[in-house]
């Protein structure tokens, strides 16, 4: 009877849970209460929520005590649906916020992982969301999520590369080290500007 919630509110509760007839999946049936009604709709992710080690932080610490349930991310419809398929990891933290997602592709993945910054002239204004191979096979898909209103810096002559978080040069004044911040240091991140 693993709970289901919606912002920490139980919503329904797991009924069973059994193996597909190819036994390639696991089936799970859930009773919802009448109430949840519309966030049961098509599009909507289900997952299951425990403690998580990531680049954007650590989440479902609270399951230490209280156990492990399942995440609702109601979808962007009105078409009700009572099929979904689980995600092995929860949604990035993006739903509500204002923004846009973009798709970087590059040669490797280099340094970068789920919740690795996007930054701005040094300020944080998005991160990366997902990434996997592209279709030729010969490179990578990176989707970052940008928040308003800097994903509207963006035009068609923005340039984006990886940054190690560290900057070091050497001039007539001297051997000069710039930081971005400890996270970027530690993961890296993804830096953008537009030439005027």
């Amino acid at each position: 009877t693993t709970p289901i919630k919606y912002k920490d509110v139980e919503i329904g509760k797991m009924m069973s849970v059994t193996l597909s007839e190819d036994y390639s999946r696991i089936l799970v049936t859930a009773k919802m209460e009448k109430g949840a009604e519309g966030l049961i709709v098509a599009y909507a992710k289900f997952w299951i929520v425990k403690p998580r080690v990531t680049l954007s932080g650590v989440s479902g610490i609270g399951t230490l005590l209280s156990g492990r349930y399942i995440g609702i991310e109601p979808g962007k419809s009105s078409d009700p649906a009572r099929e979904f398929v689980g995600l092995e990891m929860p949604p990035p933290i993006t739903g509500g916020m204002a923004g846009r997602e973009f798709i970087l592709r590059s040669g490797s993945l280099g340094s970068l992982g789920i919740g690795s910054p996007v930054y701005f002239r040094r300020l944080n204004v998005g991160q990366v969301i997902g990434y996997d191979l592209a279709p030729d096979r010969k490179s990578v898909n990176v989707r970052i999520f940008m928040e308003a209103p800097y994903d509207g810096f963006v035009t068609s002559d923005t340039r984006f590369w990886e940054s190690s978080g560290i900057h070091a040069s050497m001039g007539p004044g001297g051997f000069s080290l710039q930081a971005e911040s400890v996270l970027s240091i530690l993961v890296g991140g993804i830096q953008f500007e537009t030439p005027p």
